[in-house]
């Protein structure tokens, strides 16, 4: 994944990491590669096992990757190649930790300027960057407080003021908000994605929570099984996913059974319980599927031909919410419809092997 450094806060180019060693090694990522842009907020979304706190802890520098690269700016902190791993306490990445990880015997003032205290900042410069930091986040009034003294809210800004306190380019949060409860979660994603636009941060943010994932990040990063699925805005997640995985991930959906009972050309007839649809083939779009970029290795390429299966056939419904899995060419294949923002409809179904969906906008049938 060529691209400019000096346009991206961080950079992760075929990233591979394994769990144990030799005949035991568990590979849990599998050649990941995105990029994080100056002032974005990117959330790393997955089921549990998927690799994305992994991923989050291998660019923080908590875990030891076997292959790839990462660049934080300009600068290269893990190199596989040439065996270089730079120590995580000279990224000068900013980590806000699930549990938030306060020191229980020290204040909110003493939690924030830790870090620059092991910098050896001199005093009169903590105390005025803590209190700027405190400042920003509305916890100015709480400085001589200890952590049990705190709401959960007001922790986890303590934790996330400790990460910001000594301006790293960027910010790690993992998972930031699961200690919370229903009400003060749905106040600090709003305050979370307020804070982030305000300060103009760059971060990277892990979650298993699609709407926490919608509300905050400009893009996501739907991780499966060690491998991005697919990457996109929000929005073009949820209204057009490239993969069956992604639609059932990012929301509700139905699903019909259905036939493929001609092709003509470039038309197709679908029946579904007694009714036929027409549908035109429909290709899978490269630099969205398995893997969120075109180009990549051999092996990457030939992994996403056979993901992709045959063809994919976009269906003509227009306002009717149908998914279809299509019967064709001696394979059991799958489609799928997403409610898409402002009422309309997503659907497709795919010939391939690996019942892959591929979504679009419905259209008018052809001469309506």
């Amino acid at each position: 994944m060529k691209r400019d450094l000096n346009m991206n806060e961080l950079t992760v180019d075929e990233l591979h990491l394994d769990y144990g060693s030799g005949a035991h090694a568990n590979p849990i990522l599998k050649g990941v590669s995105m990029h994080l842009q100056k002032g974005e907020v990117v959330a790393l979304l997955g089921p549990s096992g998927s690799g994305k706190t992994t991923l989050l802890r291998a660019v923080a520098g908590l875990e030891s990757a076997r292959q790839g690269t990462i660049d934080i700016g300009a600068r290269r902190v893990f190199d596989g190649a040439r065996k270089f791993e730079m120590p995580a306490e000279e990224r000068n990445l900013g980590l806000v930790f699930q549990s938030y990880a306060l020191w229980p015997h020290k204040n909110v003032f003493d939690n924030v300027g830790y870090g620059l205290t092991l910098r050896r900042m001199a005093k009169p410069d903590i105390k005025a960057r803590v209190m700027e930091v405190l400042g920003q986040l509305g916890l100015g009034h709480l400085a001589e407080r200890f952590p049990h003294q705190l709401s959960g809210g007001q922790q986890q800004r303590v934790a996330i003021a400790r990460a910001l306190v000594y301006n790293p380019p960027v910010i790690l949060l993992d998972e930031p908000l699961s200690n919370l409860d229903a009400k003060l979660r749905e106040e600090a994603r709003a305050f979370l994605r307020e804070l982030i636009v305000r300060l103009g941060l760059s971060a990277l943010m892990v979650t298993h929570d699609q709407a926490e994932a919608m509300a905050i990040s400009d893009r996501i990063l739907l991780l499966n099984n060690g491998r991005i699925e697919q990457q996109g805005t929000p929005q073009a997640m949820y209204e057009t996913p490239d993969t069956l995985f992604t639609a059932e991930f990012m929301g509700s959906n139905n699903r019909l059974p259905g036939a493929l009972v001609q092709r003509d050309g470039e038309r197709v007839v679908i029946d579904v319980a007694g009714t036929r649809l027409q549908g035109s083939p429909g290709a899978i779009r490269g630099g969205h599927h398995a893997g969120g970029a075109r180009g990549g290795s051999a092996r990457q390429r030939q992994s996403r031909r056979e993901r992709a299966g045959a063809a994919a056939v976009h269906l003509h419904v227009p306002g009717r919410p149908v998914g279809v899995p299509v019967q064709g060419r001696g394979h059991q294949c799958a489609g799928i419809c997403a409610h898409a923002a402002g009422g309309g409809h997503l659907l497709a179904a795919d010939a391939g092997r690996e019942a892959v969906g591929v979504l679009s906008r419905l259209d008018e049938p052809p001469g309506q």
